[in-house]
């Protein structure tokens, strides 16, 4: 019923596991090696067709100097931070208290209220790129950070809603009785018992949401237009020339793109390993 574990399989299928694993990771990370080789890649050798040939002249400098000057990066890494940060702080502290509702409250419409956000998350975001770009127009949010925010925090709240309500219904209620038998308010068993049980569930979430609103291009790109607001992901477009692209300085950009989300994931693997497993065992 459950899976055996790998030292105990037959020897055939356990060499075999073990010499299609590194195929399988090589495969994976292909695409990100060839973007890594040719943002360190002159644009000389991109004009002679060395695509995907080892560099003979390496550019890392001044492909990344290019990149940063060239385009205002800077100035996209700005509305992204701006962006990010708020999105995920809210979205975790209205989910939090949210997930407490819903895990500890029994009220009518309970299962309903959390069926809706099961059901919301299973939308496809396609669907919605009309609607959710005339409601922006109409209120005046278009093109604006504020905008990308309220967005942003309305569709990952509901995610961690969920994901939050589920770990605050493995904690044991006798925990919240005896709280309030002692006299405690719902706010202080919210911030005092609460919280720092699931503080690792709330350092993983703050990675997962954190990675989806940073890497997010998407909606970026359907509720922005121009520099004023676009975060990232939509500014590495603007390194593309208007008759060709100079992929060195696309991939380069690429990568500076992707190092805030990937540092704050080795930065925090300690707590997304534990916020993950939290709850997995009993005893």
């Amino acid at each position: 019923m459950f899976p055996i574990p790998i030292d105990k399989w037959k020897p055939a299928p356990r060499r075999l596991y073990k010499l299609s694993l590194p195929i399988a990771l090589l495969i994976w990370l292909l695409p990100m090696i060839a973007v890594m080789v040719t943002s360190i890649r002159s644009t000389d050798e991109l004009s002679e067709g060395n695509y995907w040939g080892w560099p003979k002249h390496f550019a890392l400098v001044e492909n990344y100097r290019e990149a940063l000057t060239t385009s205002p990066m800077l100035h996209y890494f700005w509305n992204s931070v701006l962006i990010t940060l708020p999105s995920v702080a809210c979205a975790i502290a209205l989910a939090a208290m949210a997930g407490f509702a819903l895990a500890i409250y029994r009220f009518p419409g309970n299962s309903a209220l959390f069926a809706a956000f099961v059901a919301g998350n299973f939308v496809p975001i396609q669907v919605l790129m009309i609607p959710v770009r005339d409601l922006t127009l109409k209120l005046g949010l278009y093109n604006s950070v504020g905008g990308l925010i309220l967005f942003h925090l309305s569709f990952q709240t509901g995610f961690c809603a969920l994901f939050l309500r589920n770990f605050i219904k493995q904690l044991p209620f006798e925990l919240v009785e005896a709280a309030r038998i002692e006299g405690a308010n719902e706010w202080t068993v919210f911030f005092r018992i609460i919280l720092p049980l699931i503080r690792p569930a709330l350092a993983a979430l703050a990675i997962l949401v954190f990675t989806f609103v940073w890497n997010d291009y998407f909606w970026a790109l359907c509720l922005t237009q121009g520099d004023d607001a676009a975060p990232i992901t939509v500014g590495v477009a603007a390194l593309k020339g208007q008759w060709t692209t100079a992929w060195n300085l696309v991939s380069a950009g690429s990568i500076l793109a992707a190092l805030p989300s990937v540092a704050m994931f080795f930065a925090m693997q300690k707590h997304f390993v534990a916020g993950l497993t939290f709850g997995a065992t009993k005893g």
